[in-house]
């Protein structure tokens, strides 16, 4: 039986090749066998790599282990890098490409854009799923129908290395709301590193907490309002959430993890190492 409670099996994707982290390839692919390997294993999702680095994390992972490496691939060059990706893990013996993660581009019309994405996605692939970063900016929300409508997730940027890349409470509530009404899973990326809600000592930018965004979730699904969904995002008091999540019920945190599917981080020790502090993970 998995020590990882069901709220937050594969919560974590593994971006450790990504800012602020940024680990040199090799030692990326080795710490994430390690995780996947470790008494924790069951918190840890997929590794994250751009398509410009798949190749080489291919041939990284060869040899390395007995099954492939499960990868999500950040698409840096819009629809038409989409399909190549998906070929190549494909044709490897080394990589399982699970997902695809795209951004659309600061276009007026937004919509067309996904339309765009979305049509790439329905021509190459089969198994994999696709996360579709919207930004909360211009007709979101109208982009936010395309996806749903054709079945694929969605992403929330939730951070980044400058104050404007980090949404307010109210958007993030806005952008749960919107993705629970319309029945589409999302993942969130950047700035989630930590359990609670607090103000970074080295910046003083406001950083989300991915376990105020696991209760909001599930506050969403209950029928909150958008401004009790917001004060959940803001709530700081550590045992407070943490005792709310403890009291999920096996199926609430189904529920909850149908749609928040994850969030990618470049550290997997300091959320791990929060969820053992507030009691809720095996210091295994």
């Amino acid at each position: 039986m998995s020590t990882v409670p069901a709220s937050f099996r594969h919560l974590v994707d593994d971006a450790a090749r990504f800012p602020p982290g940024e680990l040199p390839l090799v030692e990326a692919v080795a710490a994430h066998r390690a995780h996947r390997t470790a008494p924790y294993a069951d918190l840890v999702g997929p590794f994250v790599c751009t398509d410009e680095d798949l190749m080489a994390v291919a041939k990284e992972a060869s040899g390395t282990g007995d099954t492939p490496l499960e990868v999500s691939v950040v698409i840096t060059g819009g629809a038409g890098g989409i399909e190549p990706a998906v070929r190549y893990g494909d044709r490897s013996p080394d990589i399982t490409v699970t997902a695809v993660e795209v951004r659309l581009r600061a276009e007026e019309d937004l919509s067309r854009n996904a339309l765009r994405v979305v049509r790439a996605c329905d021509d190459c692939m089969d198994d994999e799923n696709a996360f579709i970063e919207i930004g909360l900016d211009g007709a979101w929300e109208r982009a936010l129908d395309v996806v749903a409508d054709a079945g694929y997730a969605a992403k929330l940027r939730t951070g980044g290395l400058d104050s404007y890349l980090f949404p307010d409470a109210d958007q993030v509530a806005s952008f749960i709301t919107a993705c629970v009404d319309r029945e589409v899973a999302f993942k969130c990326t950047a700035g989630l590193h930590n359990a609670v809600r607090h103000t970074a000592a080295d910046t003083g930018f406001e950083h989300h907490g991915f376990l105020n965004v696991l209760l909001a979730t599930r506050a969403s699904l209950d029928g909150a309002t958008q401004a009790e969904m917001a004060a959940v995002l803001e709530n700081r008091e550590a045992g407070t959430l943490a005792g709310q999540a403890r009291e999920f019920t096996p199926e609430q945190a189904a529920g909850t993890r149908r749609w928040f599917t994850s969030f990618g981080s470049c550290s997997i020790a300091e959320p791990r190492h929060d969820l053992i502090a507030l009691d809720l993970l095996e210091d295994a």
